[in-house]
């Protein structure tokens, strides 16, 4: 069930836009690409989606309270297997106006002292246009999709200045990246990357509920076996009206097969069999592949 859980991570720091001829990381010499990057004008959007080191609190319905950080080297892995892969989308595909439609492709996507990185030449479409303004006034945040598939955890730490509560602390090492980009929430200008940070996996889990309800039923039984495993309390207010499901056996073999066998990048889900014949699995790998193509797996 651990690849399952897809956790949105929102920062404060502003989207930055500059042109292309401003960008520090100038393509090595003898790139083809050097001349007409020092030429043109462009837009590239700079994206400080993850800091390294700093606490910040987690308060949610589906993954429960604790205090977590994301640690150097989270990013290596996942940048150097499939990078290309990454997606760069405006409110993880779920605004009215875009949708899912790629906001640009990476030129650069790496970890830095600080935290993740990316420069990402905007195209010229009508709907990155209509973003440009925002991005250019430092209006909106950045965010980024990922599964956790390393981790740390203290689940008994004593008070400290950082976590005078004594919270549960997660420490992430490892992350399978899947998207990244701005986000209308939060955008502040008062806060430095890393200090304040928003967990929007509760905002995605109820824009997914009315979109896709087998998907989020699914994602909503992960996290209540994510809860159970880390002795976690679910966070109280609106997004409790989610009625919450029991959590399911562990799959047969059989079962296991039918999900290993299922072509799809995005994280296992578990096996329920339905009337039409369909192991679970199927049936989300086909409205996934429909409605989130950023998350299926790409055929050579």
């Amino acid at each position: 069930m651990k690849r399952d859980l897809i956790t949105v991570r929102a920062f404060t720091a502003p989207v930055d836009l500059m042109t292309s001829a401003a960008v520090g990381n100038q393509p090595p010499e003898g790139d083809e690409r050097a001349e007409v990057r020092a030429e043109s004008d462009s837009p590239v959007m700079v994206l400080r989606f993850s800091a390294f080191g700093a606490w910040y609190e987690i308060n949610s319905w589906y993954e429960g309270r604790f205090l977590e950080r994301v640690l150097p080297g989270s990013f290596s892995k996942t940048i150097a297997e499939r990078g290309d892969k990454v997606k760069i989308l405006f409110n993880h595909g779920m605004d009215f106006f875009v949708g899912d439609k790629i906001l640009g492709v990476p030129e650069t996507l790496e970890e830095r002292t600080d935290g993740a990185y990316s420069e990402v030449p905007l195209l010229d479409t009508s709907y990155n246009r209509d973003l440009i303004p925002g991005l250019r006034a430092g209006g909106y945040g950045s965010s980024f999709m990922f599964n956790v598939t390393d981790e740390l955890w203290n689940h008994e730490p004593e008070a400290s200045a950082h976590n005078p509560e004594g919270l549960p602390e997660r420490s992430i090492l490892q992350v399978r990246l899947f998207e990244a980009g701005p986000v209308t929430w939060p955008a502040s200008h008062a806060a430095t990357a890393g200090l304040r940070s928003v967990g929007m996996t509760d905002w995605y889990g109820e824009q997914l509920r009315s979109r896709d309800p087998d998907r989020h039923e699914a994602i909503a039984r992960s996290f209540a076996h994510f809860r159970a495993q880390h002795g976690l309390r679910t966070a109280s207010g609106e997004a409790a009206r989610a009625v919450e499901a029991p959590i399911l056996d562990e799959p047969s073999d059989t079962a296991q097969q039918e999900a290993a066998d299922t072509p799809t990048d995005a994280p296992d889900t578990p096996v329920v069999h339905h009337a039409a014949g369909l192991t679970h699995p199927q049936r989300a790998a086909r409205l996934r592949a429909q409605r989130y193509p950023f998350l299926s797996e790409e055929t050579s």
